[in-house]
């Protein structure tokens, strides 16, 4: 809830019993609408402006080329790719393995839930970058 919304109910009651005529207070209450939507204007404009700037971040350590720079994307990319893949494929596998050969142990688990929510971000962004692409807004 935004601090226009607390303020705006009491204002308008603070208008209603201060002007009586109503042509005035429709003026007034008119006027009060505006700088809500000013404000709220201003806010969205703020909100852009932040995202537009850590695109241009994005868009600079994607062009870098020192592999330190533009290659973290990639890396975090393989590392969830490679996680899921002994998670999933290579674990249950070699403990099927140990159980045949009656090997005591077992090979451990991984945070599942931290590699779901890496995988679940990066299919986000990569979504949003296909839908750029398919709207030909995409640079590349």
């Amino acid at each position: 809830m935004s601090i226009w919304e607390i303020v705006a109910g009491p204002l308008f009651k603070l208008v209603d019993k201060i002007i009586p005529d109503p042509q005035a207070k429709a003026q007034a209450q008119l006027e009060l609408i505006r700088m809500q939507q000013a404000g709220e204007f201003k806010e969205i404009d703020a909100q852009l402006q932040l995202a537009k700037n850590q695109t241009d971040i994005n868009q600079a350590e994607a062009t870098n080329p020192n592999l330190f720079v533009s290659g973290w994307r990639p890396f975090v990319g393989w590392v969830c790719g490679w996680g899921l893949a002994y998670q999933f494929l290579v674990r249950p596998i070699a403990n099927g393995f140990a159980s045949i050969f009656e090997r005591t142990g077992t090979f451990p688990d991984l945070d599942l839930g931290t590699l779901i929510t890496l995988l679940f971000g990066m299919l986000g962004l990569g979504t949003l970058r296909t839908t750029e692409k398919v709207k030909g807004v995409a640079s590349k």
